[in-house]
C-alpha cells in the first residue's frame, strides 16, 4: 500500500505491506455547506445571546481576541465574513499566545490573511512575561490568581474566534481557554496547568477534569463583562463545518458536538505500530508535537513503538519541558521530580514520560539527533526506513496505525 504522509507543508510517500495496515486514520469525513452560510447563519441565530448586529449596536469599542499560529483557526476567513460589521465599530485585535511566542510575519498572514495590511496597527500581541500589560481580577476556588491583559479589560466589548478540537489536557480548545491561558499571564498559566498532571486531565473530559474546571471558575471573576462568542469545528481539511456563536459557554458547549463528530474516530483495534502526525501548524516544535503523541498512545498496545512525524519547524521548543526531560536519566526519574515541583511545561514532560515507561518513542524530525535522544525517544529523518526498522523489531505479523491528524483526532477503540 503507497501511503502519503504530511510533512511540514509537503508530503512523503511510503509503502507499506498491506498486510501490516490496521489502518489510516483521519478525522471523520463531514458534509459541510458554503462556510460563509455556515458562520453568517451562527451570527444571526446565537445561542443565548444578543444576535452579532445587536451586540454591536452600542459598543463603543471592540477587542477581538484570536488564535496565535499554532492552531488550525480559519480566523482570516472569519474576519473577511466580520468585516462589513467591524468597519462600523472601533475595533483592535489581540493575538491571544498564551505562553507560546509572538507571531512571525508568516504567522500573522497565515492569521489575519488579505485583512492584514489593512488592520496591521490595530493588532497587538499578548505578552505573558510583562507585568505592565496585567490586570489582577481575583482568585479562582482553586487559587488561581487571575491576571489578564489590560486590554481585555479596558475593552467595552469583546468578541473572541476560536476553533473547537480535542485537547490533551483542557479536554477540548477554545471557548475560555482565550482568557486562560489565552491572555492571562505566565504566572496564571503556570498554576492553571499545574492540575494538569492529574489522570482526570484528558481529551475529550470536561466534568471533573481540573484543567478545564479551574479555567470555568477562573473566568467568573471577569464578571458581567460583554463578549460574544465565535466558536466552529472544522473538517479534516481545515474547512468551517460547523459554527457556533453567542454566549461564550453555550455556544462552547455546542460546538464540543460538532467537533466529536469529526474527531472521535473508531478504530478497529489497538497496534503494535502507531504512527502519529503532527500537521501544519500544529507541527511548529517538540512541544506543541507531544499532542500527537498523547493521542497515538490510545490506539498502542503496551510494548509498541509509536512513532511521531513532525517537522518541529522552530526547534524544540518548551525551554521547562525540554530540561526536565533532557536532565533526567530515567522517565521514572522525570516523573518524581515533576512529582516534587511543578513548573510550567514539567506536565508534558511527565505525559511523555508516562508513555516511555511502557513503550517505545521514535521520531521523525528536523531536530538534531542528540535533542531526540535526550528526551528519550529514537530520532529519524526517514519515514521510510523508520517504518521498515519497526517492522523488522515487531514481526512479520506486527500491525500498523497512521493517525494523520495526531494532534487533535482521538482513536477510539471499537
Amino acid at each position: 500500500m503507497q501511503i502519503p504522509i504530511p510533512y511540514g507543508q509537503q508530503q512523503v510517500s511510503i509503502r507499506v505491506p498491506d498486510e501490516n495496515v490496521l489502518g489510516v486514520v483521519h478525522p471523520n469525513e463531514v458534509s459541510i455547506g458554503p462556510e460563509r452560510e455556515t458562520v453568517v447563519g451562527a451570527l444571526e441565530h446565537p445561542v443565548e445571546s444578543p444576535s452579532f448586529t445587536e451586540f454591536l449596536d452600542d459598543a463603543r469599542d471592540v477587542l477581538f481576541i484570536v488564535n496565535d499560529g499554532t492552531r488550525p483557526t480559519p480566523t482570516a476567513k472569519v474576519l473577511e465574513i466580520l468585516h462589513g460589521w467591524t468597519r462600523r465599530v472601533d475595533a483592535r485585535f489581540i493575538v491571544a499566545t498564551g505562553i507560546h511566542r509572538a507571531p512571525t510575519e508568516e504567522e500573522f498572514r497565515f492569521i489575519f490573511g488579505p485583512l492584514y495590511a489593512e488592520i496591521r496597527d490595530r493588532i497587538h500581541v499578548h505578552d505573558p512575561h510583562n507585568p505592565s500589560q496585567m490586570v489582577h481580577l481575583g482568585t479562582s476556588r482553586n487559587g488561581t490568581e487571575m491576571y489578564v491583559n489590560q486590554l481585555g479589560v479596558d475593552a467595552h466589548k469583546l468578541v473572541v474566534i476560536g476553533s473547537v478540537e480535542p485537547h490533551y489536557v483542557a479536554g477540548y480548545t477554545g471557548g475560555r481557554k482565550f482568557f486562560l491561558p489565552g491572555i492571562a499571564s505566565y504566572q496564571t498559566v503556570e498554576q492553571n496547568h499545574g492540575f494538569a498532571v492529574r489522570p482526570e486531565a484528558k481529551a475529550l473530559v470536561l466534568a471533573g477534569n481540573p484543567v478545564h474546571e479551574d479555567m470555568i471558575d477562573a473566568m467568573r471573576v471577569i464578571g458581567d463583562k460583554e463578549i460574544f462568542s465565535i466558536q466552529m469545528a472544522l473538517d479534516r481539511d481545515r474547512r468551517i463545518y460547523a459554527a457556533t456563536a453567542g454566549d461564550i459557554h453555550a455556544s462552547f458547549d455546542a460546538a464540543v458536538e460538532r467537533a466529536n463528530e469529526v474527531y472521535c474516530v473508531e478504530v478497529p483495534d489497538k497496534a503494535d505500530i502507531v504512527v502519529s502526525v503532527a500537521t501544519y501548524p500544529m507541527d511548529i516544535d517538540l512541544y506543541q508535537s507531544q499532542k500527537a503523541l498523547d493521542n497515538g498512545k490510545l490506539a498502542l498496545n503496551e510494548g509498541g513503538i509509536l512513532i511521531l512525524v513532525s517537522k518541529c519547524r522552530t526547534g524544540v521548543g518548551g525551554k521547562a519541558f525540554f530540561e526536565l526531560l533532557s536532565g533526567s536519566k530515567t522517565p521514572q526519574e522525570a516523573l518524581e521530580r515533576v512529582s516534587r515541583k511543578y513548573v510550567l511545561g514539567y506536565h508534558k514532560a511527565a505525559k511523555m514520560a508516562e508513555i516511555a515507561q511502557w513503550a517505545e518513542m521514535w521520531a521523525v524530525t528536523d531536530l538534531p539527533d542528540a535533542d531526540v535522544e535526550s528526551v528519550f525517544m529514537r530520532p529519524s529523518s526517514d519515514i521510510q526506513n523508520t517504518l521498515n526498522r519497526a517492522l523488522e523489531m515487531k514481526g512479520r505479523e506486527a500491525k500498523v496505525l497512521f493517525l494523520m491528524d495526531g494532534c487533535i483526532t482521538v482513536p477510539m477503540i471499537r
